[in-house]
């Protein structure tokens, strides 16, 4: 078997929007009060507006730790362990219901497309009582991918 090369690319906005936006599976990391990193996997999206987006409950620590820092950055997986990633940074907002309801629709669309009841969905995210973080992405690494360094690859 081949060897892989390693590599990192730089991309535009728009390369980075179009890689992210099929990938649902991230890493969202938050500052805890005494300044260390927490780390929580996530089911994510992309909104209309190129946010990332996170369907989540009030009362996780990801919630609590935004409010008081709203700085995140999210690390976006593929599929395949081995596949490539980014890392986005950025400025969380934490919206709760009944706010949050509409762009939670959005965000199941992101991910999943149409629902077959959204009244129900609607329902559903009232009585789980959701609530949704949206990071704007300010900044952005390349979108990279592990292998050999390439002086090791034939």
């Amino acid at each position: 078997m081949a060897r892989q090369a390693a590599r990192d690319l730089k991309v535009t906005r728009e390369e980075l929007l179009a890689f992210v936006r099929p990938r649902h599976n991230g890493i969202l990391v938050t500052t805890r009060q005494d300044g260390t990193s927490q780390l929580s996997p996530v089911t994510m999206g992309v909104d209309d507006a190129g946010r990332v987006v996170v369907a989540t409950y009030p009362e996780r620590a990801k919630v609590a730790n935004l409010r008081r820092r709203p700085a995140a950055s999210v690390l976006v997986l593929s599929d395949e362990f081995g596949g490539e990633w980014v890392q986005v940074d950025g400025t969380a907002e934490v919206l709760d219901l009944p706010e949050a309801l509409e762009p939670l629709v959005d965000y199941f669309r992101a991910i999943s497309g149409e629902h077959s009841d959204w009244d129900e969905y609607r329902q559903a995210m009232v009585e789980q009582g959701k609530a949704l973080v949206r990071v704007t992405i300010e900044r952005w690494g390349p979108v990279s991918r592990g292998g050999f360094p390439p002086r090791l690859v034939d």
